[in-house]
């Protein structure tokens, strides 16, 4: 049985020539991100896009949360995968970075599907649950705040329906989660969070080693 295949610059070449679809749109925002401070490092990798896009057209999503938008490259994704008349809720904790992706929301024709809410997300998704009830949401997306990645998924998973997925970045955290000399604060969440996953028995899992570590979650 073969290992996880390391990826040269070459291999990563490679896929990208021969699996990448990204259009003119996505890789404008891309780019346009990319000239920010940490905006490359921030921003999901264009296949990742791409695979949230498949992931949560075969959920089929009819509603997706996302927590953590950023410039909005993940956002716009996302919503080209929704079903017709479907809606994303995106969360952030401030206007700045999203209105950036708004533009390019708009030029995809989706911007009337994506519902931006600014502020901290564990209260808008309280507010939510408070006004909707559990079980509303088909699929989850959370890129945000490390430390509190516990709180983002208690409540993710209380929002999503039977069957639905819940997708979670970072999870690998640039390596660090191997590095016993690593202990800050968001390494630490990060592994204390793959261990709550792995533990929790209402739901079926897989930590894929792909950009940063992507776990994908289906809730029983």
């Amino acid at each position: 049985m073969a290992n996880q295949v390391g990826l040269s610059a070459g291999l990563s070449d490679y896929i990208r020539e021969t699996s990448l679809r990204e259009d003119d749109i996505l890789r404008g925002l891309r780019e346009t991100t990319s000239e920010l401070p940490a905006g490359s490092a921030l921003q999901v990798m264009p296949e990742e896009g791409q695979l949230l896009t498949l992931l949560a057209g075969l959920t089929p999503a009819r509603r997706i949360l996302e927590i953590g938008t950023f410039t909005g490259y993940s956002t716009l994704c996302l919503a080209r995968a929704l079903v017709p008349g479907g809606q994303l809720v995106t969360c952030d904790i401030t206007n700045r970075w999203p209105q950036i992706g708004a533009d390019y929301w708009a030029k995809a024709g989706v911007d009337e599907q994506i519902d931006l809410r600014v502020g901290d997300a564990t209260g808008t998704l309280e507010a939510i649950l408070a006004d909707e009830g559990p079980g509303t949401f088909d699929f989850v997306f959370i890129d945000a705040d490390k430390q509190r990645y516990p709180d983002y998924y208690e409540l993710a998973l209380t929002l999503l329906a039977d069957g639905g997925l819940i997708v979670v970045d970072n999870t690998l955290f640039f390596g660090r989660v191997v590095d016993p000399e690593a202990q800050d604060p968001d390494t630490t969440a990060i592994r204390a969070f793959n261990l709550l996953v792995r533990d929790d028995p209402r739901v079926h899992m897989s930590l894929v080693p792909m950009a940063d570590g992507i776990t994908l979650i289906r809730k029983k």
